[in-house]
């Protein structure tokens, strides 16, 4: 993630504009139909995006997976329950995961307790999944009597349920059903298993715990935050990643074929983001919930390149590429390929609706994407001639064989960039070639050091003039989505207590979801994009001033939809717009707006929220936009 290098077309001598009144004339004559693609979602497990976050599962740690037994930090998110004393073991549950979780007890109602993802929300209306597998070293005499629970850090017991563990030495797998008699006030919560008429020693393994997921998909996600991405309106779901793709080294990079099947067949993988994936999200969960979604995939293929700054040598990448052809093929191919009947085993004989695929991620680092970007699209676009395949380099910059269809751009800057920007693509080449605006955020005020600290200006969470500038740019984005076809705010997703990045669009923790003021900008483009762009004279803000606009029209209901950004912090901007049809007497007014530093904060969730109201129209529509704004005005058409 960062910034974009270059690219800042400034034209102020272009434009004829007033701060103190502006008149826009809108033409009827649509130049160019809104692409269908345009707002959407980009994902990679950061800051516990995934693992802790959209996926569903509850249990942190819960296989001890890439860890070393023996090692304290081995326990991390395991605590004993009573006098049980804990280890992670050498015990293989399965070839995939290696370790265990060795539980010695001494008294009646010993046993081992999870704290979660900081935090389990209990709640008596949901039935829960749980399931572990246990095996004794030395097989007791008779079968031993469990109970699973859910419980506060305090030791109030919500639910529990009892099960009979028989007297084996082999791996044995336990599914039950964990329904509270009451919910919890808070999330400070843990999942117990607890024994109480047993002493020794008892392995365990593989637990899970799941509370009903979005859409009601197995191994899925958690509901609140996947409504927050579906209220969105996404067009697209970007996956893997993002940086989460490569890997810190060749070996950790994310494989596709070793996120399938049974969890207990998973290995996980070390994270590229400080902590281990679990890959219960693997790539059959991610391309069944964008189905649900009813998203597109834009899905990442790993490219030869690792973060450790290894890049695989040309006459190596055989292997990799084949790698990323299965993959595809998983995805697209029909039931008599390999791929394709392994994805019907699944459950999914259809074929996956897969338009896009890109290739590697942010590749300017590595100085080898020529040969790479050649081996992996000569092979794979003679496979698949109707994917498009993206470029993750700068744009044209290498100069790459074959030339990219599109490229996948990021940007992460100031708010007074996005403003400054927002006519970025108005002087590019309309010769065939799409931008997908991969990652862009307002992420900072201090343009010498983006990435710097809170201290130096960072944002903790999106702040109003940073989302308005976004806003801004998004204006450029929606009047030249002609060529841009796809744009999604990046992070997507961050947990508030452990987090590796800020700002992010949502922000969340185990029982709560917090929408940004960025999410609300997103949320308004998105739902109110229109189906062709019209343009104007003059055609847009000058890129020094604080006023911007868009025009789109929409089909059903036949409205006119103008969007306008305010992005100086103290004046109302007058804006006058002559319409080209007649339009009806009133209009919804949708506005987001609020001091710059202003944010939506686990303390204050809703400190900024869109308001809507009803204001009088004419064709001759005259509007004032308040300080640091984002206004919609969905215009009825007589």
């Amino acid at each position: 993630m960062v910034p974009r290098l270059g690219f800042v077309f400034l034209a102020a001598s272009l434009l004829q504009q007033s701060l103190a009144q502006t008149t826009v004339v809108v033409n009827g004559t649509a130049s160019h139909d809104i692409s269908p693609t345009l707002w959407g979602l980009m994902y990679e497990d950061i800051s516990h995006s995934g693992d802790g976050g959209l996926y569903g599962e509850l249990l942190q740690n819960r296989a001890f997976q890439q860890v070393t037994p023996g090692n304290t930090t081995a326990l991390y998110a395991w605590a004993p329950v009573g006098s049980a004393s804990l280890s992670v073991v050498s015990d293989a549950v399965s070839s995939a995961l290696p370790n265990a979780l060795e539980v010695t007890t001494s008294a009646a109602g010993d046993g081992v307790g999870n704290m979660g993802y900081w935090g389990i929300p209990v709640n008596a209306s949901w039935s829960y999944n749980a399931s572990f597998f246990y095996r004794f070293p030395a097989a007791p005499s008779s079968a031993v009597n469990a109970s699973v629970g859910l419980q506060s850090s305090s030791g109030t017991v919500f639910g529990s349920s009892s099960v009979s563990l028989d007297a084996t030495t082999e791996w044995t797998q336990v599914n039950l059903t964990l329904t509270p008699s009451t919910s919890a006030p808070d999330t400070n919560n843990n999942f117990t298993l607890t024994f109480s008429d047993f002493t020794g020693k008892i392995h365990l393994g593989m637990f899970s715990l799941f509370p009903p997921t979005w859409g009601g998909q197995e191994n899925g996600m958690r509901q609140d935050i996947a409504q927050a991405l579906k209220d969105l309106g996404p067009s697209f779901f970007r996956w893997p990643g993002g940086n989460n793709l490569e890997g810190q080294t060749v070996s950790t990079r994310w494989q596709w074929n070793a996120t399938l099947g049974p969890l207990v067949d998973r290995p996980g993988r070390e994270g590229d983001w400080s902590y281990i994936n679990t890959d219960g999200l693997g790539v059959y969960e991610y391309l069944t919930w964008v189905e649900l979604m009813g998203m597109q995939n834009i899905m990442a293929i790993w490219a030869g390149f690792s973060l450790g700054g290894t890049s695989v040598a040309e006459d190596a990448l055989g292997p990799y590429i084949e790698q990323a052809r299965q993959q595809i093929e998983f995805a697209v191919g029909n039931t008599s390929t390999p791929n394709g009947a392994l994805r019907a085993s699944l459950g999914h004989p259809e074929p996956f609706e897969v338009h896009y695929v890109e290739v590697g991620n942010e590749d300017f680092f590595s100085g080898t994407y020529t040969y790479r970007w050649n081996a992996f699209v000569t092979e794979l676009q003679a496979d698949y001639p109707d994917i498009r395949f993206l470029a993750t380099t700068y744009i044209f910059n290498p100069i790459l064989d074959p030339v990219p269809q599109s490229y996948d751009s990021h940007v992460y800057d100031t708010p007074t960039w996005f403003a400054q920007n927002s006519l970025m693509y108005d002087g590019f080449e309309r010769n065939g070639t799409t931008y997908f605006e991969g990652e862009y955020a307002a992420i900072s005020t201090n343009a010498s050091n983006i990435f710097g600290t809170p201290e130096e200006g960072r944002f903790v969470y999106p702040v109003v003039s940073g989302s308005i500038s976004e806003a801004a740019y998004m204006m450029g984005l929606e009047r030249n989505s002609d060529i841009v076809f796809a744009a999604s705010y990046a992070p997507l997703l961050g947990h508030v207590t452990e987090n590796q990045w800020t700002p992010n669009l949502l922000s969340f923790d185990a029982g709560n979801v917090y929408k940004s003021t960025s999410y609300y900008v997103q949320q308004l483009f998105s739902l109110n994009r229109g189906d062709s762009y019209l343009p104007t004279e003059p055609f847009r803000g000058d890129p020094n001033g604080t006023i911007f606009w868009s025009v789109v029209s929409q089909s059903s209901p036949s409205a006119y939809i103008i969007k306008v950004a305010n992005t100086d912090e103290s004046a109302a901007a007058n804006i006058t717009f002559q319409l080209p049809e007649a339009v009806a007497s009133q209009a919804t007014l949708v506005q987001l707006s609020g001091p710059a530093n202003a944010s939506n904060t686990p303390e204050t969730p809703d400190a900024v929220v869109p308001v809507s109201s009803t204001i009088d129209v004419a064709q001759n529509l005259e509007f004032s936009a308040p300080a640091l704004s984002l206004s919609v005005i969905i215009v009825p058409l007589a």
